[in-house]
């Protein structure tokens, strides 16, 4: 069973049938027991980081998804949680990347919303990848390059596009909106 953790944070439904499609069964939850038990988590989200985290510590979330042991799957602002601190609320967060995620620079064209292609690729994530290939983003805040960096993408300046520590791995840009590609992506994940 693939848990998807609910949150408040959006862009859940989509995940959850982006999964679906590709033949896993899943379930949205918050509960830590389900969560727990699951085979693969996938922490998604379209969100504020302050708000996001405050929700998840109520919940005791935030511990629970620190000590998961089975392949995680954070996206967008599930990386963005996952980094060390977010400039977006003057937020702490998990600390499982060692990075800080930052607002672009002011005067450019934020949110980076779009298709992009991806550089440096250093996981088993993107097996099938191809250098023409794009992915989808919407995003305003962006993690830095770090040893965890496992994907980069450039818009304005170089960023994290994907990490990857131990069991944890995450994506700025939306695999469940990346068409072929992402689902490829997904499904990779899915088959760790």
């Amino acid at each position: 069973m693939i848990a998807i953790i609910k949150y408040n944070a959006g862009n859940i439904t989509s995940v959850e049938n982006a999964v679906r499609r590709l033949g896993y069964p899943c379930l949205v939850t918050d509960d830590i027991d389900e969560i727990l038990r699951a085979d693969k988590v996938i922490f998604p989200g379209v969100g504020e980081a302050k708000s996001a985290m405050i929700y998840l510590k109520e919940r005791e979330l935030d511990d629970v998804i620190q000590s998961l042991h089975q392949p995680v799957l954070g996206i967008c602002l599930g990386l963005q949680l996952m980094c060390s601190h977010s400039e977006e609320g003057d937020t702490a967060c998990f600390g499982i990347f060692d990075a800080r995620v930052k607002k672009f620079p002011p005067g450019e064209i934020v949110p980076h919303m779009g298709w992009n292609n991806l550089s440096d690729l250093r996981s088993p994530l993107f097996a099938g990848f191809g250098k023409e290939d794009t992915v989808y983003f919407v995003h305003s805040y962006y993690a830095e390059l770090c040893a965890q960096t496992i994907a980069t993408c450039n818009y304005i300046l170089p960023f994290s596009a994907a990490m990857q520590r131990d069991n944890f791995y995450a994506t700025q840009f939306h695999p469940e909106k990346s068409g072929s590609v992402g689902e490829n992506i997904l499904h990779n994940f899915l088959r760790l």
